[in-house]
């Protein structure tokens, strides 16, 4: 291509221009790397008083911190945590009712035993009491006397009762506690672990949600005498809702608490602390290192394939496998990108199968530690197929299992 004489002048011209208008020009600012910003180490969980104690993530079930935690112990009025939620499954079950009149027999008066030494709702003997009315009193107030009250109420006595109580332990998956009454009064072979309370209140808390709210109320009056909740977290944290306090000589100070901050929720249990203001201040400390260095995500939803295996001899020719409920983990801030998802299904799947039926398992791990174990399911039917499609496929396993 030839340039004309003024048409080479104009551009020698406007090329001279730019040259000087760049050396004139402020230098455009050079972008400077942002610096890579390491993850926080996560610290250890604190030093607590408590002879035993255990912090779990509410939404997971993982127990996120722990000492000794299936230590056997004493558990003081703790216990009113699993009369609670018996009679909270009788009411559901349509055994009882909130506004049945409860008799109060000589031995609710008296307190199972536990005389002036224990915690009361005052109650007056054979006097004719609301259910609701000892509810609020053993949960807000710990009165033994309303514990047994609802216990000879819900099972005819407080010997059957505790056999309640012991079912539905098993129930919920309490595997180191036996209970032998209703209020927690020291007697043999009455023993929990912190575990076990941890795994109650979780339970408590998703199945009688309703009943558990009664735990954050601060203070209870009934028959003119009004008394406080013993929790002292309801007075330093507002995010603290529940659950229970407990004491004995024995026992030392018990505490089941919980806390809520957005979608997340921690429970800590402090078994055998040396004061009241110790087991508070140790279940707020757990807590707290629980909310700021765990994090919750959910891995697959519920209802969505996971996988779509080859079937033999079904009316399709692959089974849609999923969970039937959404997967959740909690792990260390930062953890996340560590974890890893495996599948373990059988190699050959023959129809039929029904919705909802076990076909394999999803396993969650971090660094090769176990983290969650779900169930795979069949997400619809899977019904056989034809006699001709059977007796096809029946010939082509024989060359599939030729191949193995």
């Amino acid at each position: 291509m030839k340039f004309a004489p003024r048409s080479l002048l104009a551009l020698v011209a406007t090329l001279a221009v730019a040259a000087t208008a760049a050396q004139t020009a402020p230098p455009r600012p050079v972008p400077v790397p942002r610096p890579v910003v390491p993850e926080a180490p996560v610290p250890p969980p604190p030093e607590v008083d408590g002879k035993s104690w255990v912090l779990m993530d509410y939404n997971t079930g993982q127990v996120l911190a722990s000492k000794d935690p299936d230590v056997q112990v004493e558990p003081a009025s703790i216990t009113k945590v699993m009369t609670d939620y018996v009679v909270s499954a009788e009411i559901a079950n349509g055994k009882i009712h909130m506004n049945d009149q409860v008799n109060i027999s000589e031995n609710a008066w008296r307190g199972g035993g536990a005389g002036t030494d224990g915690s009361t709702s005052f109650l007056k003997l054979n006097s004719q009491v609301n259910l609701k009315d000892l509810l609020y009193g053993m949960i807000i107030q710990s009165g033994n006397d309303a514990a047994i009250a609802l216990a000879e109420h819900t099972a005819g006595s407080e010997t059957a009762f505790a056999n309640l109580m012991n079912a539905y332990a098993k129930q919920i998956g309490m595997t180191h506690s036996q209970f032998q009454n209703a209020s927690g009064y020291p007697i043999a072979n009455h023993y929990t672990t912190a575990r076990d309370i941890a795994i109650l209140s979780r339970a408590l808390i998703h199945d009688f949600p309703e009943d558990y709210a009664i735990s954050a109320v601060k203070e209870f009056e009934w028959n003119g005498i009004k008394q406080h909740n013993r929790n002292l977290l309801l007075w330093r944290d507002n995010n603290v809702d529940g659950i229970k306090t407990g004491h004995t000589a024995a026992a030392g100070y018990c505490l089941a608490a919980s806390s809520k901050v957005g979608d997340s929720r921690m429970i800590a249990i402090v078994m055998g602390a040396s004061s009241e203001k110790g087991r508070a201040d140790a279940a707020l400390a757990l807590m707290n290192y629980g909310f700021r260095f765990y994090e919750s995500h959910k891995l697959y939803d519920h209802a969505k394939p996971l996988a779509t295996p080859k079937l033999w001899k079904g009316a399709e020719n692959s089974i849609p496998l999923g969970v039937e409920a959404d997967v959740l983990v909690t792990v260390k801030r930062g953890d996340y990108d560590k974890l890893k998802a495996d599948m373990d299904v059988p190699a050959t799947l023959i129809a039929p199968f029904k919705k909802g039926q076990q076909v394999g398992t999803l396993r969650i791990t971090l660094d090769g530690q176990p983290v969650s174990s779900t169930p795979l399911v069949a997400l619809e039917d899977a019904p056989e197929g034809g006699f001709f499609s059977r007796l096809w496929d029946t010939i082509m396993l024989w060359f599939h299992s030729d191949k193995k």
